[in-house]
C-alpha cells in the first residue's frame, strides 16, 4: 500500500474538519442541494467528456494510487544482473521457468527463451510499454476532469444560491438557506478538486511515469543480455537510471 497517499488524503480532511469543529457547529457545514449540484452535478458533467467504460472504471484507476506496488530499481538491478550472469554462463535457455519479480520482465525472458530476435524483441515490448502507459494515463485524466469541473460546479450552485437570495429578500428566513448554498457549493466543489481528484491526477501520473522508466529500463536490460553483454557492463549502464546517491560499485 502506498501509506503516502493515504495519509495525504485522510490528513487534509482531519485538517479541515478540525478547522471546521473549532469554529462551532458542524452541522452547518452539511448541506444536500450543495453536496448534489457538486458531487452529481460534476459526474454527469464528466460522463459527457469520457466513454462509459471508462468513467465506470475510474475506482478501479484510482485503487492504484492506494495499492500500487512498486519494485526499487536498484532491487531490480540486481535481479537482472543475476538473469545476465546465469545467461552468459548457461545460455539464454537457461532463463526459462525463472521466476522473476516484474511481470514486464517476465514476458521479455520468455520472448528471449522462444528465440525471438531484437528487433521482435523490441518492437512487441515498445508496443506493450506504449500502450500500457496510454491506459494510466488516460486512466488519470478521469480525475483530472473532475478537478477541472468540481470548481466549475461549486460556482454555478453559488450562483444558484445567490439568485434564490436576491429573489427573496423580503423573506428573511430565506436567506439562510440561500446563503448555505451559495457558499457550501464552493467549499465542496474546492475540497472535492484540491483534496481528492487532483491530487489522484498527480500520484497516478506519477505512477505511470515510474512504470514507463522501469520497462524502458527492463527492455535495455534484455536486448543487452540478449547480445550476450558483459553483466558488469550491463550493470552498470542499468545503474544510470538511478540517482548518483544510490549507485553502488557491486562487489
Amino acid at each position: 500500500m502506498d501509506i503516502a497517499t493515504l495519509i495525504g488524503l485522510v490528513g487534509s480532511f482531519i485538517v479541515v474538519s478540525a478547522a471546521i469543529a473549532l469554529g462551532g457547529a458542524a452541522g452547518m457545514f452539511v448541506d444536500t442541494t450543495s453536496i448534489l449540484i457538486v458531487i452529481v452535478g460534476s459526474s454527469f458533467v464528466v460522463l459527457m467528456q469520457y466513454p462509459l467504460s471508462q468513467f465506470l472504471g475510474a475506482g478501479k484507476v484510482a485503487a492504484k494510487a492506494f495499492m500500487f506496488k512498486s519494485i526499487p530499481l536498484d532491487t531490480l538491478i540486481d535481479e537482472i544482473y543475476g538473469l545476465s550472469d546465469e545467461a552468459r554462463k548457461g545460455g539464454l535457455l537457461s532463463l526459462e521457468g525463472k521466476e522473476v519479480s516484474h511481470p514486464f520482465l517476465s514476458s521479455g525472458i520468455q520472448m528471449l527463451v522462444d528465440g525471438h530476435d531484437g528487433t521482435v524483441v523490441k518492437g512487441q515490448l515498445s508496443k506493450e510499454m506504449n500502450q500500457s502507459y496510454i491506459r494510466h494515463i488516460k486512466g488519470s485524466k478521469i480525475f483530472k476532469a473532475f478537478g477541472d469541473i468540481a470548481p466549475a460546479m461549486g460556482m454555478i450552485g453559488t450562483l444558484v444560491g445567490l439568485v434564490q437570495m436576491l429573489a427573496n429578500l423580503s423573506d428573511p428566513s430565506s436567506i439562510g438557506p440561500a446563503m448555505a448554498i451559495a457558499l457550501l457549493t464552493t467549499l465542496y466543489g474546492a475540497m472535492l478538486a484540491n483534496m481528492v481528484c487532483l491530487p489522484l491526477h498527480a500520484k497516478l501520473s506519477t505512477r505511470a511515469d515510474e512504470e514507463l522508466l522501469c520497462q524502458k529500463m527492463i527492455l535495455d536490460a534484455l536486448l543487452a543480455i540478449q547480445s550476450g553483454q558483459n553483466p558488469r557492463v550491463l550493470d552498470g549502464a542499468l545503474k544510470t537510471y538511478l540517482a548518483e546517491s544510490k549507485r553502488t560499485e557491486r562487489e
